[in-house]
């Protein structure tokens, strides 16, 4: 008998080994409930099973069989899928998964750094109507979550999932992703699925495959000295030990903490000795001087009676850097760093008729601290306003240095390759939006070469062609400037442009959509019109469609005047909002560019100078904001910033 219960343990052993394994059948993030599949395309399904498992697949009335590899992989390609749903898959092996709410239709990835990040609450105050109308289940958005991977391209995404656009998301998605699905929606009826995968801050490198990245070994270095985990381990620690250091030994010298039972944001302080300062501006431009840490901020307001115990909005522009805002000593909201609106909500009970004080405790990291000009500081009650612009009283809290630099160690070269587009590039899209390039604007004579390098790394990594590919060309930020000058945004507009020269791409020129005093501009709306417009004639084949600006084609010099010609006029040039062009600039043999005169002649513009005899170059709306350029065709799109030295596109003619 003994032999007997052996044997019974041996045939169990070989059964258990030899039998299959069951649920091991697993599907992508990616391909869930909800998602969208492109039209008319060879559409892979994919995923994970046992070892050579039989995987079957029913969609659409028809069965699919494959089988998994000794890894387990498997997939399905599926074509002819016409526009539609919502649809049902069933996935078969050892187990079953059903998938609903499929639509098949566009598939678009929107990616980059912030400009593609904001989202639809950031844009609020332009979009109200939108928001409130929002929701379209033929709209779908999957959310790439933030995954940075320095040793290997990664196969999945820890978590998320497609969401129908509805007002209870409507507000955490990307505005331009959302702009540009009602667009595409709205032109050709069919269902539409963003993919945003994007990141702040975030350069092009980063973006890159390892093999893409090679091309760029000062680069391709650094991604490799990142595969040390010890290394990030270190640098994390390193930092995050540096900015606790800052912030304590600011927080222990704030004056304005000295005493807790009556701290600076009681209604209750003396500030009768306290200096005054305009708000908005910086205190580096008074008598404060340049100096880091925190300055606390006090303004007395009047409420009537009617205003008296209801909420409100606080809204105080954009600060520089932190900070901590108090109403009648009660806390009513904080941001951490200078770039997103501060928009904080009174609640009810705290504003009383007469006098009330609010508190702002400013935090200055390096650079100049204070109020942004140019933005919105205003209490709002039930519709009615109260300016808190004016004199201010302040104090200084706390004196520091800078705060010790940071290593983002997310944005270093490959990472956000291998983590947020890997995982993603079996899945069969339309096309790409792109919009980046402020964080290689520090060196843009490379960024024609990295930005072009991955165009082409991209379409190799999804096998599926020279899909569309549309970008925007950065915006109009910063002070403008009173004469021609040098520009590193110019330069990386132009490098972007040059990224026209590969096949099946678009540009959507944005220099009369940005603002001077924000690097984040709110009207997203217009930029998303305009990638629209580029792929209704590059991904959709509109030929006739207008769909640019004017582009610079060659410039042609006769005595003192050089007449520029255009591709891209559309119906005819004009001059929006009418008057003198502006924004050209002309140079002669010396190379020094002067503000220079200019006229539309039938479809082309004839530039000249009296200060120039014999002219070399002309530059168009080249500078950070070129917030006076002009220049327009008849559909009113802008004509893109260009400069003719950097073309061989330039004849002479006496």
């Amino acid at each position: 008998m003994i032999w007997l219960r052996k044997l019974s343990g041996i045939c169990l052993f070989l059964i258990l080994i030899t039998a299959p394994v069951f649920g091991q059948l697993r599907l992508p993030r990616l391909v869930s409930d909800g998602m969208v599949l492109q039209r008319n395309a060879d559409v892979k399904i994919w995923g994970w099973a046992g070892k050579n498992e039989q995987v079957k697949l029913n969609f659409l009335g028809n069965e699919y069989q494959s089988k998994a590899d000794k890894d387990g992989n498997w997939q399905f390609i599926l074509s002819g899928l016409e526009a539609g749903g919502p649809y049902e898959m069933v996935l078969m092996a050892s187990d079953t998964i059903t998938l609903e709410n499929i639509l098949i239709g566009e598939v678009w990835v929107c990616s980059g750094q912030s400009q593609m990040d904001i989202n639809m609450e950031r844009v609020s105050p332009l979009y109200q109507e939108e928001i409130k109308n929002a929701g379209n289940d033929r709209i779908r958005y999957f959310t790439v979550p933030t995954v940075y991977n320095f040793k290997e391209p990664q196969t999945d995404y820890p978590y998320g999932n497609w969401e129908t656009i509805s007002q209870e998301n409507i507000l955490k998605v990307s505005a331009i992703a959302y702009f540009f699905a009602v667009e595409i929606n709205a032109t050709y009826g069919v269902p539409v699925g963003m993919i945003r995968s994007s990141l702040g801050g975030s350069p092009a490198q980063a973006w890159l495959s390892e093999d893409a990245v090679k091309q760029f070994p000062a680069y391709y270095d650094e991604a490799m000295k990142f595969r040390d985990d010890e290394l990030i381990k270190e640098i994390e620690t390193r930092d995050r030990e540096n900015s606790h250091a800052w912030y304590s030994e600011m927080n222990a010298a704030d004056e304005g903490y000295g005493h807790p039972e009556l701290p600076w944001k009681d209604p209750a302080v003396d500030v009768s000795g306290w200096p005054e300062m305009e708000v908005p501006g910086y205190w580096a431009d008074g008598e404060l001087g340049w100096v880091n840490g925190v300055v606390w901020f006090r303004k007395d307001i009047d409420i009537p009676e009617e205003m008296a115990g209801k909420p409100a909005r606080l809204n105080l522009g954009t600060l520089v850097d932190a900070d901590s805002a108090f109403v009648n000593g009660t806390f009513v909201g904080t941001t951490g760093y200078q770039y997103p609106p501060r928009r904080y909500t009174v609640p009810e009970n705290v504003l009383k008729p007469g006098k009330n004080t609010l508190v702002v405790r400013l935090i200055s990291n390096g650079g100049k601290g204070g109020f942004i000009p140019d933005k919105p500081y205003e209490l709002l009650v039930e519709g009615k306003t109260i300016d808190l612009k004016g004199n201010w009283k302040y104090h200084l809290g706390a004196k520091m240095g800078p705060t010790p630099p940071s290593t983002f160690i997310r944005w270093k070269p490959t990472g956000l390759f291998n983590g947020m587009i890997a995982p993603l590039s079996n899945y069969t899209i339309k096309g790409v939006l792109w919009y980046q390039g402020e964080s290689n604007t520090g060196n843009p004579g490379e960024y024609a070469g990295l930005f072009q390098t991955l165009i082409k790394n991209w379409r190799d990594k999804w096998g599926i062609g020279d899909f569309p590919f549309l970008f925007v060309q950065l915006h109009n930020y910063m002070e403008s400037c009173d004469h021609p000058t040098e520009s590193n945004w110019a330069r990386t507009r132009e490098a972007q442009l040059r990224a026209l020269t590969l096949p099946n791409t678009a540009m959507a020129v944005a220099i009369d959509l940005g603002v001077w005093n924000d690097i984040h501009p709110l009207n997203k709306k217009d930029v998303a019109k305009r990638l629209a417009l580029a792929a209704r004639k590059t991904a959709y084949n509109e030929t006739d469609l207008v769909a640019s600006g004017p582009m610079f084609r060659s410039m042609l010099v006769k005595g003192n005047k050089a007449g520029i010609t255009f591709t891209e006029t559309g119906s005819g040039l004009i001059v929006k909002g009418g008057g003198e062009l502006k924004e050209f600039a002309i140079a002669g043999e010396d190379g020094k560019f002067v503000w220079a005169q200019a006229k539309i002649e039938g479809d082309k513009v004839i530039v000249w100078s009296d200060k120039v005899k014999k002219p070399v170059a002309v530059r168009y709306a080249w500078a950070d904001n070129p917030d006076e350029a002009n220049l327009y065709n008849k559909e009113g799109l802008p004509a893109a910033p260009f400069r003719t030295d950097s073309w061989e596109a330039t004849e002479s003619a006496e």
